[in-house]
């Protein structure tokens, strides 16, 4: 895979902390960690980031309380956001920065294994998600937890609860096309779309200033930042609920709580490691 066709994840990442990273969406970031953990206890817990993107969860986790926290990432832009965050925060000691790759086999040996470990959104990006995936659960610690978020698997076309269309196989299409476009052209495709979803706002009696400024409820996203993610994300994999069940089963993980949808957003799992 070339260089061209991999979003810029790490750019957009940097403009969502220049532009709308705040207190409030900080807060709102725990909030999200909390509740999917059931109110977990944080304290004295190692935890690693696995493509840390702007960082802002692995701020969370250090606000939480973790007593030693990892964030990686393969892009040097995702790097410098954490990096920002964690200088904005006083620079504890207890927060290490790497720039590296899940599927880096020369990489990992370097990492320890961890109480909590976090890949919300990622995996699905690599190129391989599977030997992600895979990676991922050789970091978790005996009884130790494991949170990731992967693209639900559609097959079919349609208009789902969360605003977006198609089956994944179309966004796989788009998002390689997207990714090969220049900056302007991208930009150009963000404010249509979200002109379209402005207007489905209105005619479906929604209000679009509400939905907007209340877009940072889901983990203090942003609305802006999420639509240029989601149009860009390549490389782009996915699968259903049942495939990341089996999966995971197989290697001796055992679901504790589990979000999922219909439409093609992420479904999100929390996996403990039995012994």
């Amino acid at each position: 895979m070339t260089k061209e066709e991999k979003f810029a994840f790490g750019k957009n990442w940097q403009s969502y902390v220049k532009n709308y990273l705040n207190n409030e969406r900080i807060n709102e970031a725990k909030d999200s960690l909390l509740k999917f953990f059931n109110v977990y206890n944080f304290q004295d817990k190692s935890f690693i980031d696995i493509g840390c993107g702007s960082g802002l969860f692995s701020l969370a986790a250090h606000q939480l309380g973790a007593s030693k926290v990892v964030s990686f990432d393969l892009d040097p832009f995702s790097v410098k956001c954490c990096e920002y965050l964690k200088e904005m925060n006083g620079n504890p000691s207890n927060w290490e920065i790497i720039n590296g790759s899940i599927l880096d086999d020369k990489f990992l040996p370097s990492l320890e294994k961890y109480d909590i470990v976090y890949s919300w959104g990622v995996l699905h990006h690599t190129g391989n998600m599977w030997k992600a995936i895979e990676n991922t659960l050789n970091l978790v610690q005996n009884k130790g937890l494991l949170y990731i978020a992967i693209y639900n698997k559609i097959n079919f076309l349609g208009l789902f609860p969360d605003g977006r269309f198609g089956s994944s196989r179309f966004w796989l299409g788009e998002k390689k096309i997207y990714s090969k476009l220049p900056l302007l052209l991208q930009n150009i495709i963000d404010y249509a779309v979200m002109i379209v979803l402005i207007l489905l706002y209105i005619i479906t009696f929604k209000n679009p200033v509400r939905k907007i400024k209340e877009h940072k409820k889901l983990r203090g996203m942003s609305w802006r930042i999420d639509i240029k993610d989601w149009l860009g994300g390549y490389p782009y994999e996915y699968a259903s609920v049942d495939e990341i069940f089996i999966f995971m089963k197989k290697f001796g993980f055992c679901l504790e709580n589990l979000k999922c949808y219909d439409g093609l957003g992420n479904n999100e799992f929390l996996f403990r490691k039995l012994e």
